[in-house]
């Protein structure tokens, strides 16, 4: 990894905490947490890993300034802005209006005000096209001023962002080396794909058979991400010189995804609140919510072997629950 540019930007390792009252209160297999969260930048999250290398090809290239996209309360345009303020670059953030929830909250508080914080220019764009009508207009504008710009993709995913999540899955085998018992299976949240391609390239260059179990919480349904998920594992899996994992390996599991990407749920409530009331840790409405609620099922439905231990990541997204507000206070406390 040492020949990749990197700039430091996350405290790392991440601790890997287990969960004892979760665990007896779902009784299935043991339950431990990975915590991602906990990266430091600009309140933590997953995408400080990838954007270490991001931002270290950006540097390498001599850039001005950055220009990413995401939703409003995009995690990965909360952290893209920080990486960018530490780094002394400028930041755009082409941020769309078009999701399927809202409430007053949505466009003030959570990661929107934490952009501001952090010194973006913030542009609303009310749908993906308008989006790339933006980006262009500011390449140009950029090129015309004798600047250059990083275009970072949405979510941190690409070959080069997914390495900071085969970092990550080395960094886990080595916090696991001496269990007795292996895992049988590392759950998180997918959406952009970058966090599950890195772990299946970092989990297949240890030849470690933990299954990864990679939740759905943004793609419809109806439209599996199974071909691009494999261009982007061969991406990555170039990068070192192995071949793409087999096709068994690109698995991403469905049912909690609900009405859309960041609608709320339900389930993902329970598991919001369970988190918080057992352990104290907080999860995200839009992705460990979700994530975390497909493990709860999967332990009712006894689909996990309950005599090895099972490994969630927390990609963080706390900043998220500020602008759910009025969805996560309107059902009574237990």
């Amino acid at each position: 990894m040492d020949e990749f540019p990197r700039e430091r930007l996350a405290h790392l390792p991440t601790p890997l905490q287990f969960l004892p009252r979760l665990t007896e209160a779902l009784g299935g297999p043991p339950l431990w947490i990975k915590r991602d969260d906990c990266t430091g930048l600009a309140m933590g999250g997953n995408k400080a890993r990838k954007l270490e290398y991001l931002m270290g090809a950006a540097r390498a290239e001599g850039v001005d300034g950055v220009v990413t996209f995401g939703a409003v309360q995009s995690n990965h345009a909360r952290q893209t802005a920080a990486a960018a303020a530490a780094l002394g670059l400028t930041c755009d953030l082409i941020l769309v209006t078009d999701v399927d929830y809202r409430e007053p909250a949505w466009e003030v508080s959570g990661n929107r005000l934490l952009d501001e914080l952090l010194g973006a220019k913030i542009y609303l764009e009310n749908d993906v096209a308008a989006a790339g009508q933006r980006l262009n207009l500011l390449l140009e504008a950029a090129q015309s001023n004798g600047r250059r710009l990083s275009v970072v993709p949405i979510g941190g995913s690409s070959a080069t962002g997914a390495l900071g999540y085969v970092g990550c899955a080395a960094e886990l085998m080595t916090q696991i080396a001496d269990w007795s018992t292996a895992p049988s299976s590392l759950v998180h949240a997918t959406s952009s794909l970058g966090t599950q391609t890195g772990l299946l390239i970092g989990l297949q260059a240890v030849g470690s058979p933990i299954s990864l179990r990679s939740v759905n919480v943004s793609a419809p349904e109806d439209r599996p991400s199974s071909a691009e998920l494999r261009t982007l594992c061969g991406a990555t899996a170039s990068l070192f010189g192995l071949e793409p994992p087999a096709e068994d390996r690109l698995c991403i599991e469905g049912g909690f995804l609900g009405a859309g990407y960041g609608v709320p749920t339900q389930a993902m409530q329970e598991a919001v609140e369970s988190l918080a009331r057992l352990e104290g840790i907080l999860l995200d409405p839009v992705y460990t919510g979700k994530a975390m609620a497909w493990l709860f099922h999967a332990i009712r439905q006894g689909r996990l072997d309950n005599e090895r231990p099972v490994i969630f990541l927390h990609t963080g997204g706390g900043p998220g629950l500020f602008a759910y507000q009025q969805f996560l206070a309107a059902r009574p406390a237990h």
